[in-house]
């Protein structure tokens, strides 16, 4: 059985030395020393052609702040190769929210991810010439796009097979089967009086089941009664 290429990721930003550090660091370094994932950086400051590389403007019309250029991004993406299964990823607050039926798509079915790391007020609208999908890390505004790639590129590449030890794992995990995850307990069996549920301790593995599918349902129902709505619909037949 022949191994997989490893996932590309581009990330185009004005921020390399952002990434250092995580792309070193846990089960993200590790995945990426194997090579189930490389990550490559791109600086778009590295494609201006004015004497004080600049690549930001004010916006025509006026307005507070100052957006990307199109110019530098476009030359940066247009630089690097392209793969058969490409997204060109925009983060943005505009963008569809991360989640984790996306964070699964973009793992199984493609070679390479570009992201576009924005900042200031934004880019330039014309850069989404150049994209085909945007994605935003939640209903907040941040400093940069750099926070939402990382996470973003974290939440991919744990799925890529090899990067989590035990697969199974990812199986019982919050939000796999629309619901959140249960409560878990470790030693030691009694911690300032309180216990791990005794049901836990039985060995009794179907009820150990049941129990834990209760407690989803009853922990997504209290803290996301959106998702709790939305696994009803979706487990009710038709």
């Amino acid at each position: 059985m022949t191994e997989s290429a490893p996932l590309r990721f581009d990330i185009v930003t004005l921020f390399p030395d952002f990434f250092a550090s995580p792309l070193q660091s846990g089960l993200l370094g590790k995945a990426l020393a194997r090579n189930i994932a490389a990550v490559h950086l791109t600086n778009p400051r590295d494609f201006t052609t004015d004497k004080h590389n600049r690549v930001d403007d004010e916006p025509y019309g006026g307005g507070v702040g100052m957006l990307m250029k199109p110019e530098p991004i476009f030359a940066a993406v247009e630089s690097l190769p392209q793969l058969p299964r490409r997204e060109v990823i925009l983060l943005t607050p505009q963008g569809e929210p991360m989640a984790q039926p996306l964070l699964q798509t973009l793992a199984a079915n493609y070679d390479q991810l570009v992201l576009i790391c924005g900042h200031y007020e934004g880019v330039d609208e014309r850069v989404l010439h150049l994209v085909t999908r945007e994605v935003s890390l939640g209903d907040f505004v941040l400093t940069c796009g750099e926070i939402p790639a990382l996470a973003l590129l974290n939440g991919v590449i744990r799925l890529r097979p090899g990067t989590v030890a035990k697969a199974d794992s990812l199986k019982y995990e919050s939000f796999e089967a629309g619901l959140l995850d249960y409560p878990q307990y470790t030693r030691p069996a009694v911690f300032r009086d309180w216990a791990v549920p005794e049901i836990l301790r039985s060995g009794n593995h179907a009820a150990i089941e049941q129990w834990r599918h209760e407690q989803q349902c009853q922990r997504t129902a209290a803290r996301r009664p959106d998702l709790y709505a939305q696994w009803l619909q979706q487990s009710t037949p038709e």
